[in-house]
This record gives structure tokens, C-alpha cells and sequence, in this order.
């Protein structure tokens, strides 16, 4: 599914665009995301974010299929694709306020959202938990307050780091993210097997409480918390922004990729729900509940699931706590990668392919990932879901109606392939 054709048009292989697309999902949404979305909707919200995920497994075919149907190559050889293109050459010129919209919306994400504040904020709140959880050295920053010195000295070197990949473009990215995103996801994973056996006699019961709490009508702790409405809610909402399903980001990687067979690209592309959502953040709900970190007063974000890792680990605590900040800080570092590629590539549209723009643009991204740590984590979160939703809504009406291009494509493909067999 993920071979390589060397002489398909792309400037990536599909392994390498699928890891793109994972760098920018596989951040905090799998760790912080999942923990918020259970400790305010209770273990329910799991359910919900679980059957979202395969729902958007569905999504994430259209969206692979369509960028790369109507992707175009740039002057400078290299591919340009995504919602705003397959908006303007699938509806017809007509549509394209709507395309523009979507890319206005993905710098917004971009750049206020998923890619820096989110993922920065869970990076800062990671190290100074690690380092300084007691906030005992700090500095008063004007304007902006007193911080711990983990959480100054860790934003201004990952805005280094992050200035140092990003000038070297998009495969610079590519080769970053198929080196890191498969190493740590393959850490994280095992190390939330070994919690997950550790604990195995309470699974039983972490399975039967999350499904009674997807469909109780009230909290099981008596209040507002853990309503099934509320669960769904957060489940819904933390899934999307984890797997970034329908949200109309992974097709502008899926675009680059070397391929001419869209519904093969498509098939890739869902694949990245599956290990996002289905399989990641699973475990790291799954932890949650098991650990009953979720019912620990006075946490909140990352704190929640440090909480379940030094708890559910048989480790002692400072080596679990090191092992997710170290995934957390990788996860959330590539994130910021894939999303400053994404929102270029929508910037690269609204601007009609002016790269000085895009360069402009790629210092304030840098900027905004200085500032991100020294943000609430409700702030956040907050603007993320606002802007998500905004980026979402002009790309899943596209989804609708190339809906018919998503069918007559994918029939085709296996036609053609059922008679090569034969």
C-alpha cells in the first residue's frame, strides 16, 4: 500500500507523506488532548472519541484520494494540493471564496492553534513538571508574568530548533518525521503496553465503566462531569483534534506524495487515523481510567497522564515521568513541523505562490512557538476547538460534494485491479 513509483509525480514517497501527516497528528492531542477530554467528560468520552476515529477513517480516504486527483505542480517543481485546490478544480471556479476561506482558516490553525500554542503549552508544562514542578526558580517576564526557568529556557530552545528544521522546507520535515514520528510512537506505545499488562486485572472493569459512562444520561460521580452529552462532546472534539480527521490538513501532505493512483494515496492517508487515534490514544485513555488518574483533584493536561505513568508504571516515578515528557516533547516538536508546512502551503494559496510572504510568515510561526508556553492551558484549548471547527466546516462541504468523485474513483481503481488479477 505504501510502496514506492519512482516515476509517479510528487516530490515524497507515500511512507514519508504519511509520516508528514503524523507529525503533525501525533502531539498533545495523544497525551494532553486525551486526558482533558476524560477528565472533563469523564471516561465515556473515550467511547466517543474511538467511534469518531473510525468515522474519520472514512474521511481521511476522501481526503487523500481528492488531494492527490487534483493536486498541480508548482513552477519550482514541487506539488501543491489540499482542500483549497481540490475546492477550486473539483467544484469549479465558482467555489473558490470557499477554498480561500479554508486556507485563511488553516494559517489561523496553524498559527494559533493545533500547530504552536497547543503543542508548545504541553512541551513547557512537561519539562517544568520534570524539573521544577514546585516552581521554586523563577523569573518575572514583563508584560507576561513570573515563570518557572524550565519553562523560559524550554521555549527558547525549541524555537531554535524549530527555526533550524523549518528553513530547510518540506523534506527537510519529511526526513525529520519518518526518522522520529515511528521511533517514538513505537516507545510510547510499549511503554503504555507495559502499564496496561501491569495493571491487567483492573481492565475488565476500565472497559465496562468507560462504555456505562459513554451512555449514562448523568455523571457517574453525581455531577456535571461524565453526562453523556458532555462525554460525547469531548470525545468527539479531542478525537478530531488528535486525528485531525475532516479537518482538511493530512491532504495538503497527501499531495506531495509520489504517486499517480489517488485511491491508493487514500488508503494511506486512513491508516494515519488508525495509529493516531485507534491505537495511541486508546492506550493513553485506557491508562487514564485504569490509574483513576482522571478522578485526581487539581490535575489537569499533562499532569493527569504523568499521574498514570508514575502510578501504573512498575518504575520508579522520575524514570516514567522522564520517558512521557521525552515522548511528549517529541510528539508535540513534530507537530509544530507538519503544521508550519500546512499552514505555508494555505498562506502559499491566499498569497497566489508569493514566497515572500511564506517567508515572512515562517518567522512569526517561530515567534508564536516562543510564546505558546506562557499561555493557559484552558486558553489553549479553547482556541484550538474555535479554529478547528472554522478550518473544518469549508472542507467537510467539499467532502459532500466530491462525494460522487470519492465513489466513481475508488470503483475504478478495484475494477482495474480485479481484471489485472485476472
Amino acid at each position: 500500500m505504501v510502496k514506492n513509483e519512482e516515476e509517479a509525480e510528487g516530490e515524497i514517497t507515500s511512507f514519508a507523506a504519511l509520516c508528514t501527516a503524523l507529525s503533525a497528528t501525533i502531539g498533545t492531542g495523544n497525551i494532553v488532548g486525551v486526558a482533558t477530554a476524560v477528565c472533563a467528560g469523564g471516561p465515556g468520552a473515550l467511547f466517543w472519541m474511538v467511534i469518531t476515529a473510525f468515522f474519520g477513517m472514512a474521511t481521511k480516504y476522501s481526503e487523500g484520494l481528492l488531494a492527490v486527483k487534483y493536486r498541480v505542480i508548482g513552477e519550482d517543481g514541487h506539488s501543491l494540493g489540499g482542500p483549497f485546490y481540490y475546492i477550486e478544480q473539483g467544484m469549479g471556479k465558482s467555489w473558490k471564496w470557499l477554498a480561500k476561506l479554508f486556507a485563511f482558516f488553516g494559517v489561523c490553525v496553524g498559527l494559533f492553534g493545533i500547530g504552536t500554542f497547543s503543542q508548545v503549552n504541553g512541551i513547557s508544562s512537561a519539562v517544568n513538571g520534570f524539573f521544577d514542578a514546585n516552581n521554586e526558580h523563577c523569573v518575572n517576564i514583563p508584560f507576561l508574568g513570573e515563570y518557572s526557568w524550565s519553562v523560559v529556557i524550554a521555549s527558547l530552545i525549541l524555537a531554535v530548533c524549530v527555526a533550524l528544521v523549518l528553513i530547510g522546507g518540506v523534506k527537510r520535515i519529511a526526513s525529520v518525521s519518518q526518522v522520529v514520528v515511528p521511533f517514538m510512537a513505537i516507545i510510547y506505545v510499549l511503554f503504555v503496553a507495559v502499564l496496561v499488562i501491569a495493571n491487567i486485572t483492573k481492565v475488565p472493569a476500565a472497559f465496562k465503566i468507560i462504555v456505562q459512562a459513554a451512555f449514562s444520561p448523568r455523571a457517574i460521580t453525581g455531577g456535571a462531569v461524565g453526562s453523556m452529552l458532555v462525554a460525547m462532546q469531548k470525545g468527539v472534539a479531542r478525537g478530531i483534534f488528535s486525528n485531525e480527521a475532516g479537518l482538511g490538513s493530512a491532504p495538503i501532505a497527501a499531495a506531495a506524495a509520489q504517486t499517480n493512483e489517488p485511491v491508493r494515496q487514500g488508503l494511506v492517508s486512513m491508516t494515519g487515523t488508525f495509529i493516531d487515534t485507534i491505537v495511541i490514544c486508546t492506550l493513553t485513555g485506557l491508562s487514564i481510567v485504569i490509574t483513576g488518574a482522571w478522578q485526581v483533584e487539581g490535575l489537569e493536561g499533562v499532569a493527569v497522564t504523568t499521574y498514570a505513568f508514575q502510578n501504573g508504571l512498575p518504575f520508579p516515578a522520575q524514570v516514567s515521568s522522564f520517558v512521557l515528557m521525552l515522548c511528549l516533547v517529541f510528539f508535540a516538536f513534530t507537530t509544530i513541523l507538519g503544521w508550519d508546512y500546512y499552514s505555508e502551503r494555505c498562506l502559499e494559496y491566499l498569497s497566489g505562490g508569493n514566497m515572500k510572504h511564506v517567508k515572512i510568515y515562517r518567522w512569526i510561526y517561530i515567534l508564536a512557538v516562543f510564546i505558546g508556553p506562557y499561555m493557559t492551558v484552558s486558553a489553549v484549548w479553547t482556541i484550538a476547538d474555535i479554529f478547528n471547527g472554522l478550518m473544518a466546516l469549508p472542507n467537510m462541504i467539499a467532502l459532500f460534494a466530491l462525494s460522487g468523485v470519492v465513489v466513481k474513483e475508488t470503483k475504478s481503481f478495484f475494477e482495474r485491479h480485479n481484471n489485472e488479477k485476472l
